[in-house]
C-alpha cells in the first residue's frame, strides 16, 4: 500500500484520538458567543465587521516585530467546536435561507439512507475554507510579521494570511479559489483576518453549498499553553439570513521526540483510496486490496 508511512499511521491514530476529544471539548462560553453573534448582526457585511474590529484595535498592527508575535509552534489537531448548520450555545440555531434549509433537509434524508458522496473530497480535492476549520488532520501554524500560514498535511493545504498592510486583490484581479484571499492585522496577541474570493462549493458531506459571495472574519488566539482558538463569523446571503458564529479549538499534539512531522498526504497516491459514485449517489471503493507486505 503506497503512501502510508509509519508516521502517517501515527498521524491517523492522533486524528482518531482527536475525534474522541471533540465530544469532550470544553463548552463555548454562552455569553461570549452571544456577544460575538450580536456584534456580527450590527454589520451588513464581513468586511464592515473587519473594519470595525480594526478601528477598535487602533488600526491594528502590521509587520510587528517577530519578538512580539505569539508562539504557535508545534503540531496541532482539531479539538472540536461549533457547527456550520447545527445548534450553537444556548440552543441557538442558524437562520437559513429557504434554499439552504431545503438542501440541509435533503442531505439529512440522504444521510439516513447511508447515501454520501462528496464530489471534492472523494476525488482527493482540498477541503477549502471554511470547511478546512474542521478537518481532523495534523496542522502547523507558521507565524511571521508579514504573513501567517495556517497549514494542514492533506494535500499540503496552506492558508496565507497577509499582515503586511496590503488590502485584498482588486476586483479585476480577483478570482475564486479554495482558500480565498485573506488579509489581517494583529490586535495584541490576536490575529484578526478577513477572507473573500472563495469558491462556490460544498460545505460538507450532504450539506448545502456555499457561494462565491461568502466572506469570513476570524479572530485567532492562543487561549492556553496547548490550545489555540478561532472565533469565526460567516457571511453568505445564499446560506444565512444573518451571519453565523462558530468557535473552533485546536489542541497541541504531544511530540517530545519530534518523531511526528507534517507529511504531504494525498489519497490519490494510494490506489486503495480510489472511490466511485454509485448509482444511488453513495461512495464505494473501486478496488480495495492489500499486498502481503501490508498484511504484515
Amino acid at each position: 500500500m503506497r503512501g502510508f508511512t509509519r508516521l502517517a499511521a501515527v498521524a491517523l491514530a492522533v486524528a482518531l484520538a482527536s475525534a474522541t476529544a471533540i465530544a469532550q471539548a470544553p463548552a463555548t462560553n454562552d455569553a461570549e458567543w452571544q456577544r460575538l453573534h450580536a456584534l456580527g448582526l450590527k454589520h451588513k457585511t464581513g468586511w464592515d465587521l473587519y473594519l470595525a474590529l480594526k478601528a477598535a484595535a487602533g488600526g491594528g498592527r502590521v509587520n510587528p516585530p517577530a519578538a512580539q508575535l505569539p508562539n504557535w509552534s508545534g503540531l496541532w489537531m482539531s479539538a472540536g467546536g461549533g457547527s456550520f448548520f447545527g445548534r450553537g450555545p444556548g440552543g441557538a440555531i442558524p437562520k437559513l435561507t429557504p434554499a439552504a434549509a431545503a438542501a440541509l433537509k435533503m442531505g439529512a434524508e440522504r444521510e439516513a439512507k447511508n447515501i454520501s458522496y462528496d464530489e471534492n473530497l472523494s476525488e482527493c480535492g482540498p477541503p477549502g475554507h471554511p470547511r478546512w476549520l474542521g478537518i481532523p488532520f495534523l496542522r502547523e501554524f507558521i507565524v511571521r510579521p508579514e504573513q501567517t500560514w495556517l497549514s494542514s498535511e492533506t494535500v499540503n493545504n496552506v492558508r496565507r494570511i497577509y499582515t503586511d498592510g496590503r488590502g485584498h486583490l482588486a476586483p479585476e484581479d480577483a478570482f475564486p479559489t479554495y482558500y480565498g484571499d485573506s488579509v489581517g492585522f494583529w490586535d495584541g496577541q490576536k490575529l484578526v483576518t478577513h477572507t473573500n474570493s472563495l469558491m462556490a462549493r460544498s460545505m460538507g458531506r450532504n450539506q448545502p453549498d456555499q457561494s462565491e459571495q461568502m466572506e469570513t472574519v476570524e479572530i485567532w488566539e492562543k487561549v492556553a499553553n496547548d490550545a489555540v482558538e478561532a472565533r469565526v463569523w460567516i457571511y453568505d446571503p445564499t446560506l444565512y439570513v444573518e451571519p453565523w458564529v462558530v468557535f473552533r479549538r485546536y489542541r497541541q499534539v504531544a511530540n517530545p521526540t519530534h518523531s511526528l512531522r507534517m507529511n504531504y498526504w494525498h489519497c490519490g497516491e494510494n490506489p486503495n483510496n480510489e472511490v466511485v459514485k454509485t448509482q444511488d449517489g453513495s461512495t464505494q471503493y473501486r478496488d480495495f486490496t492489500f499486498t502481503e507486505g501490508d498484511n504484515r
